[in-house]
């Protein structure tokens, strides 16, 4: 998760999930292909019957197109329902469909007369001369059932299309609410982890300050203007989940610049010198905790010097950052902790599963070393400037 990208809402839904130009689009399009696909069929067939007998089987496709034309109404107004009722529970909605169909098929014959009276056609003079001479309702009949039985199927598929596309974005907009939650829940869960990392630096570095008060006033005010701008930078830095690594090397320098002010005697620092900092990215405070636990852990158990340094180095496109510290000899270790638990999961939220913490001894050091793929442009949405250290 390194950068966020800008999930658009959905448009408001019309019916079934859908807006009103999907709605409206797909409904005209399907019509209008049956329409074109009817209109060429009854011609052809008009046409090849026109050789045969003068008596015509077939409407004009004048009166044809006219048909559809006034058809499309009811087709949305049946589509629209549809999507409304939907078909759950099954035992009220596939009756109401199968009604929704009947009815609309059942409007074709009765929109055929009309555009036949509207344009006058020689069909319209023909079905007259019919009703006239008292022999219509058979005849009636058979055309208005060849009409159901051509116009049912043609409901069904365009019911069956605009429904899969309803369906179809549901789970589109469904897809993008979830992608949202997910990346909301990666942003609090980020933002819960920086957190745990504020008030137990806090607390470390007031206990160092305190034990300057007793006997070297001076030094602890000097030390409370580091502490000032440490906080400084530990608050800007949980406002963004990346920062460039010479940043974080910077705070990592003055945290450890407080500590030896109170184990001057015991403490050691080691850092990367300017010229060997790679130019990329790392997600915030990634180096905290380790370079804490590398403090806290070095120095307990023993009265020894303790040496604390930090390498960064990159190979391949990868980056490696390596926390080592002393250790007293024969002491117990383990990979556990507050600290390491917090780097794994923020790795793992950022990175999901490319980069990771190892932690080990190695001889007479403790060694957590961090791999992660290098970042060597400002991710999108994070890069704000770090606030500038103030002088001691």
């Amino acid at each position: 998760m390194i950068g966020f990208d800008t999930v658009e809402s959905p448009a408001p839904r019309f019916a079934g999930g859908l807006s009103l130009r999907q709605f409206l689009g797909i409904s005209c399009l399907f019509w209008a292909y049956v329409a074109v696909s009817n209109i060429l069929y009854a011609y052809s067939m008009r046409t090849g019957m026109a050789h045969i007998t003068n008596i015509s089987f077939f409407a004009a496709w004048d009166a044809r197109l006219l048909q559809h034309v006034l058809l499309l109404p009811i087709l949305l107004v049946s589509f629209w329902a549809s999507l409304r009722i939907q078909w759950r529970p099954p035992l009220i909605a596939v009756p109401l469909q199968l009604i929704l169909g009947c009815v609309f098929a059942a409007m074709a014959y009765p929109a055929m007369l009309v555009s036949q009276m509207t344009l006058g056609t020689e069909d319209w003079h023909d079905a007259m001369a019919m009703h006239a001479s008292g022999n219509w309702i058979e005849p009636l009949f058979s055309l208005w059932t060849a009409s159901f039985v051509s116009f049912l199927p043609a409901y069904g598929f365009g019911l069956a299309l605009i429904t899969g596309l309803a369906l179809y974005t549901r789970f589109r907009n469904s897809e993008l609410r979830l992608t949202a939650l997910e990346r909301e829940w990666s942003a609090a869960r980020l933002a819960a982890l920086r957190m745990q990392l504020s008030p137990h630096t806090l607390f470390n570095l007031l206990h160092t300050i305190r034990g300057y008060i007793e006997w070297d006033p001076k030094g602890a005010q000097s030390m409370v203007v580091q502490l000032a701008d440490l906080l400084r930078r530990l608050l800007s830095a949980g406002e963004r989940d990346f920062s460039k690594l010479n940043d974080e090397l910077q705070f990592v320098r003055l945290y450890l610049e407080l500590q030896q002010r109170r184990f001057a005697d015991r403490l050691t620092v080691i850092l990367p010198a300017a010229t060997d900092i790679p130019a990329v990215w790392v997600p915030s405070l990634i180096l905290q905790p380790l370079v804490e636990n590398a403090v806290v852990h070095g120095l307990s158990g023993h009265q020894g010097r303790v040496t604390v340094s930090v390498v960064a180095r990159m190979a391949q496109n990868v980056l490696t950052l390596s926390v080592l510290n002393t250790i007293a000899p024969d002491k117990p270790i383990g990979e556990g902790g507050i600290g390491l638990k917090n780097v794994r999961e923020r790795l793992a939220v950022q990175f999901e599963g490319r980069a990771q913490l190892s932690a080990g001894a190695i001889d007479d050091d403790w060694c957590s070393e961090i791999s992660m793929p290098a970042i060597r442009q400002s991710p999108v949405g994070h890069a704000r400037p770090a606030p500038a250290l103030a002088d001691a």
